[in-house]
This record gives C-alpha cells, structure tokens and sequence, in this order.
C-alpha cells in the first residue's frame, strides 16, 4: 500500500490526502468505516432511524462492512454496490436495501424485499 504523500502524488490537484484505516468520525453523526480488508472504506450516517450506510462496490464481504458499520449502531439502510453477494439474510432487519451500479442481484433482492427494496440511479433522492 502506498503512503499518504505517494498517494498525494498520484492524485491530481490533491490539496492534502488522509489515509483512513481504521474507524473514524468524519463530522457529526458522520462515519467512515475505515479501510476493510485493504480494498475500501464505507460511510455511515447516523440517523433517528438508525445507520444509514453507503457503501461502494462492496469489495470486503458485504456482511464484514455491516459489522464494521454496526459499531456506530443499528444499521437501518443500505445503499450502493453489493457485488456477488447473495446472503441475503442479511438484509432481514433492515428497513430500506437501494442496490446500485454494481449489485448483481438486484432483481432477487427486489423480490425478497419488495417492502423495503428501492430502486438507485443517479440523482436518486432517498428521504430517510
């Protein structure tokens, strides 16, 4: 992995780069998960509702970024990515799953949960 000022370099027009690798509060009631197994990092939003996660491709096993997000609390929501996964148990206490761009079963997750599945795309507006 590179360090911080490498990865400054590679980025253009980068004022500062912070590494993130391990949980942290981003601002008020705003999470990073920190780095999951050296792929990538996922948001979490506390809500009234509980944790609202936005996650991106899910490269890290779906079910290692809830536990990691549960940390701030009950993950309420789900948006964005969610690769190959299929553990679809995993979604039973949530209230709102949004697969994304890159979720290869959307179609058997809007099936399953068709009371709290919605559909994503850009410029989708999601009230919590």
């Amino acid at each position: 992995m590179a360090e911080p000022k490498d990865v400054a370099k590679q980025i253009r027009k980068a004022k500062e780069v912070i590494s993130v690798s391990e949980a942290l509060k981003i601002h008020e009631n705003v999470f990073s998960t920190g780095e999951l197994d050296g792929l990538e990092q996922s948001m979490a939003v506390k809500t009234g509702k509980g944790i609202v996660l936005i996650v991106g491709c899910s490269h890290p096993e779906t079910k290692h970024i809830l536990k990691a997000a549960s940390q701030f609390g009950k993950v309420y929501a789900i948006i964005d990515g969610m690769r190959g996964f299929s553990k679809f148990e995993l979604f039973k206490n949530m209230d709102l799953i949004c697969p994304a761009h890159y979720s290869v079963h959307k179609s058997q997750i809007k099936t399953r949960f068709p009371e709290k599945c919605i559909g994503a795309g850009a410029g989708k507006v999601i009230e919590i």
